[in-house]
C-alpha cells in the first residue's frame, strides 16, 4: 500500500481530540512511507493529517477544486497539487491515486465522498479497501443507519462487514493493509431478504 486517500473535515471539529488524532495519524502514515492523497487543503482536519505527514517525512498529494484555491484554502506546501474545475474530477483523481481510503471526522462532503467510494466498490468499478477512522466514537451513528439499511433489504451485510471501522490509528492501517478484495458479486446474485 503505496497511498491512501483521506477524506475528512474542512473544520476541527469541539473537541480538540479529532486534531490530535489527526495528526497521529498523519505521522503514522509517514513513518509508514504511504503518501496522503487528500483534499488539497490547508484548513480543518485537511491541514492537520497533510501538515503531519510532511512535519515527519511523508508524502502529501492534494487535489483541490478551482473555487477553493480561489478562497485561499489550498496548502501550498504540498509535493503535489492538482487544480480541478469540478468536485467530479478531484473524486475521480484521488480514487486513481489511492491504493485504500480512509473516512475521518467531517461534514456532508466527507460523506458524499465515501459514499460514492463504498458504491464504486460495491459496483466492482474499483477494488480498494474502505476505512473509518471512528476517533471518538464519530462513526458509531453512521454505522447504526448502515446497520438499519442492512435490516431493511438495501443493503447487503457483506458491504457492511468490508467495511473498517477502528479508532486505533496503527490497527487501523494494518487493517487496511491485510484487507483482500473489497468488491462483491452485488448486482449478480441480490435476492430479497
Amino acid at each position: 500500500m503505496r497511498s491512501i486517500g483521506v477524506f475528512c473535515g474542512a473544520n476541527t471539529g469541539r473537541n480538540p481530540v479529532y486534531s490530535e488524532a489527526s495528526a497521529a495519524l498523519g505521522k503514522l502514515m509517514a513513518e509508514q512511507t504511504i503518501a496522503i492523497v487528500y483534499g488539497g487543503g490547508n484548513v480543518g482536519l485537511m491541514g492537520i493529517i497533510a501538515d503531519a505527514v510532511l512535519e515527519h517525512g511523508g508524502k502529501a498529494i492534494g487535489v483541490i477544486p478551482q473555487s477553493l484555491v480561489d478562497r485561499e484554502v489550498a496548502h501550498t506546501g504540498l509535493h503535489e497539487l492538482h487544480v480541478v474545475e469540478t468536485m467530479h474530477e478531484r473524486k475521480a483523481i484521488m480514487a486513481a491515486r489511492s491504493d485504500a481510503f480512509i473516512a475521518m471526522p467531517g461534514g456532508f462532503g466527507t460523506f458524499d465522498e465515501i459514499c460514492e467510494i463504498i458504491t464504486w466498490n460495491q459496483l466492482g468499478i474499483i477494488k480498494k479497501p474502505v476505512a473509518f477512522y471512528n476517533i471518538n466514537g464519530y462513526y458509531d451513528r453512521f454505522f447504526e443507519m448502515i446497520s438499519h439499511t442492512v435490516a431493511e433489504g438495501f443493503v447487503k451485510k457483506d458491504q457492511l462487514d468490508k467495511l473498517i471501522v477502528e479508532a486505533d490509528p496503527v490497527i487501523l492501517l494494518q487493517k487496511l493493509r491485510v484487507f483482500s478484495d473489497a468488491s462483491s458479486d452485488y448486482w449478480v446474485d441480490f435476492k430479497r431478504i
